[in-house]
């Protein structure tokens, strides 16, 4: 089971900057998938503020791992 902290720290509402760190992409590889579809899901905490929780993230990456190349190139034709 999960201890409290590390909840709180799955759940802490991170910026874009600091998004694209933890998951090893630029700011802009972010900004590209809000606008286009296929990335992470967001919060729009205002007109020009957005934010990521680091759950998501993580969610994000693990749903795009594969364990061959063939399982790459279908996934990426979907």
């Amino acid at each position: 089971m999960r201890s409290t902290a590390e909840a709180d720290h799955l759940d802490r509402l991170i910026d874009e900057k600091q998004a694209a760190e933890f998951i090893g992409y630029s700011v802009r590889a972010l900004q590209n998938w809000r606008h286009r579809g296929g990335g992470p899901c967001f919060i729009k905490t205002s007109k020009r503020s957005v934010r990521y929780r680091r759950r998501d993230l993580v969610a994000w990456a693990e749903s795009r791992l594969v364990t061959s190349t063939a399982d790459a190139a279908t996934r990426l034709a979907q």
